[in-house]
């Protein structure tokens, strides 16, 4: 092979590379979930402004060149036991999948049709018969203004003691609100560990509107950090008490583009 189709390969490679990038920025996700059989689980894909107006869809697929899409917002939003909706005013589409089953496990890509290459990150889905290492058991929840809300989150690593609690909508860029290793009261959150029971539980008191989101339990290690998310929103009307627990681990890592030439 001569020099210069070296470099031509090489400028090939590289222009490749770059456009992959562009699609993780273009379109964002959680990188890794877990759920129980049965179970149901519900994605947030986030999309950059400029994209408000383009098709979404949910594509299914070791890899982003051979994937299949199984829903898109432009047809029949339904399809079997999986579902998408666009909210264009948070800029998130969100794919709901239900009664999942060990074969449902795999890779799947949050994707926007564009006129070029389409934007796409993706995700590992594990279904397992047995019990996350940390887990929530709704991922929506409704609280009232005024009302207050109990999470608990479930482990099984009685050795970590730094559990936290955060929101955001996605985990790399979340701060803790309260954590077990400090204060353990912010402002109208607290938290309390029960090893015991292997239960760390969050308290939200005078809920308002805008302490609607996504809410991350998680535990702070020496290498990968591990997470649940739920998603909570806060209407108003009557108060209320609203009890829920936390089922979908995730691995704190960058949104890093899976290459088609694996």
């Amino acid at each position: 092979i001569d020099k210069v189709s070296c470099f031509c390969a090489l400028l090939l490679e590289v222009r490749y590379w770059l456009c992959t990038q562009a699609g993780a920025y273009g379109v964002s996700t959680v990188s890794k979930v877990s759920v129980k059989t049965g179970n149901y689980i519900t994605i947030p894909c986030r999309y950059d402004q400029r994209y408000i107006q383009y098709v979404k869809y949910w594509c299914q697929g070791d890899y982003w060149n051979s994937c299949s899409a199984l829903v898109c917002t432009d047809k029949p939003k339904i399809s079997g036991t999986v579902s998408i909706s666009d909210d264009v005013t948070r800029r998130i589409f969100s794919v709901n999948m239900t009664d999942l089953q060990p074969e449902d496990s795999g890779y799947y890509w949050c994707a926007v049709e564009t006129a070029g290459r389409d934007q796409n990150a993706y995700l590992h889905l594990s279904v397992t018969t047995g019990t996350p290492e940390l887990y929530v058991d709704q991922q929506e929840v409704s609280g009232v203004e005024g009302g207050s809300v109990t999470v608990r989150c479930y482990y099984s690593n009685t050795v970590v003691k730094k559990w936290l609690w955060c929101k955001m909508d996605y985990w790399n860029s979340c701060s803790a609100l309260v954590r077990t290793d400090q204060p353990k009261i912010s402002g109208t959150v607290s938290i309390s560990d029960d090893v015991t029971r292997r239960i760390f539980s969050v308290n939200m008191t005078d809920l308002q509107p805008e302490d609607s989101g996504y809410y991350w339990c998680a535990v702070e290690t020496a290498g990968q950090d591990q997470n649940a998310y739920l998603h909570l929103s806060v209407t108003t009307g009557y108060h209320s008490i609203v009890t829920f627990i936390c089922l979908t681990p995730q691995k704190k890592s960058s949104q890093t583009q899976r290459s088609t030439m694996m």
